[in-house]
């Protein structure tokens, strides 16, 4: 059994709660049910290939941090599979075993023998996923964006989840052009719930924030600081949904986890509200 130093009596008694709620719903489901709130516990977090502020590669205490929240959706960014400097690790696949939950990697760069991007981890069957690269401006590091749907028991409609790390430069243009890119995805299908989470390295009030939120909507109206680690000042890891009128916020929380990786990560419990039937 993995030891959770730091897990919350709060988080495992919502645990318990929502095992128990899930495995009722998934044997009695009937058509009355749907028309109940959803909730759906989001994650994102940058967790620097597993090396910790301790310099120390440890992907289990990665997976506890996953694992203290209960989460049902983990966006992951900074992932190693098969890299040398990892020790060669297809981190993707550990973290799913370590966690016992579905996992869909993308790979944006090479790297020493391997690949480093994203991953998305989800407690539920991801039915079908494709990483699509982001704008290369000015030969920066290649990004990406996952987009997965994934299949809930509980929902009459898959949910589409996008996971992504934006550029770091200070030049924000790039970024500016991911949000673009962003935006052209969920616009394709615009009714359909979606959940946007990663490190975007931007703050809520700069352009790229502003793009994103025409057709995103931010799961927190002030800032919750990620970075730096140790004593947090600045957001750049986020979690937004769309579309506004079908989702509320239940709560947002930064991790109170400062040793694991040099990003925080940041909690969303999102509620979800199928169409009313006419």
């Amino acid at each position: 059994m993995m030891k959770c130093s730091f897990v919350s009596a709060k988080y495992l008694r919502v645990g318990l709660t929502r095992l128990v709620t899930l495995c009722v719903l998934g044997l009695t489901m009937s058509p009355g049910l749907a028309d109940d709130p959803i909730e759906v516990r989001v994650l994102s977090y940058n967790i620097h290939h597993g090396e910790g502020v301790d310099r120390k590669i440890d992907l289990a205490r990665i997976a506890r941090v996953v694992a203290s929240v209960n989460a049902d959706i983990v966006a992951l960014q900074e992932v190693d599979q098969n890299v040398k400097r990892s020790g060669g690790v297809d981190q993707p696949a550990e973290l799913a075993k370590l966690t016992a939950m579905s996992v869909v990697f993308g790979g944006n760069i090479s790297l020493q023998d391997g690949h480093y991007g994203n991953a998305i981890l989800s407690r539920w069957p991801i039915a079908e996923h494709v990483n699509r690269l982001l704008p290369n401006l000015n030969s920066g590091e290649q990004r990406g964006v996952i987009q997965a749907y994934v299949q809930t028991p509980i929902t009459k409609t898959p949910l589409m989840i996008l996971a992504t790390h934006f550029d770091h430069r200070s030049d924000g243009s790039e970024r500016f052009a991911s949000a673009q890119a962003i935006n052209e995805l969920v616009m394709k299908h615009p009714q359909s719930p979606a959940i946007l989470a990663g490190d975007l390295n931007d703050g809520p009030d700069s352009k790229t924030l502003l793009e994103l939120k025409r057709h995103w909507t931010a799961s927190s109206e002030k800032p919750m600081p990620t970075i730096p680690v140790a004593k947090p000042t600045k957001q750049i890891d986020f979690v937004l949904f769309h579309p506004k009128e079908r989702w509320s916020v239940h709560e947002t929380t930064v991790l109170d986890e400062a040793v694991a990786s040099d990003h925080r990560a940041i909690l969303t419990v999102l509620r979800f509200q199928e169409e009313q039937k006419q």
